[in-house]
């Protein structure tokens, strides 16, 4: 459990302190990867407190959906398509479904008890 987020606290802190500015152009791109690289983090997360946590699917889910993410919005553009958005709804879903299990292992372990 501390693997991910040692992780997305050094991304953060390197963030702040080495401020980047992406072009215009690869925007799109980025905000895809990004969305990619969230729900592999919070999938790691929920992974790591159901003890199922294995670091391979980890990095290789990591950087191959966020390369898929941003190939998928290339793509698109180049055919005039909005292909991206089928990226932005499978891992926003995904993201939001990993956050539901993290709560409920939360709340479970706080609780005691499932209520939902």
């Amino acid at each position: 459990m501390i693997i991910p987020l040692l992780g997305l606290l050094a991304g953060i802190i390197i963030g702040i302190l080495l401020p980047y500015n992406i072009p215009f152009a690869y925007s799109k791109y980025m905000a895809v990867a990004i969305l990619a690289c969230l729900d592999s983090v919070f999938g790691g997360l929920a992974a790591s407190m159901q003890g199922k946590f294995d670091m391979r699917v980890f990095i290789s889910g990591f950087f191959g959906n966020a390369l898929l993410a941003a190939g998928l919005a290339y793509i698109g553009d180049k055919l005039g398509a909005d292909i991206y958005m089928a990226a932005v709804f499978a891992f926003g879903n995904r993201l939001f479904l990993n956050f539901a299990i993290i709560r409920r292992y939360l709340l479970n372990k706080y609780i005691k008890k499932d209520n939902i």
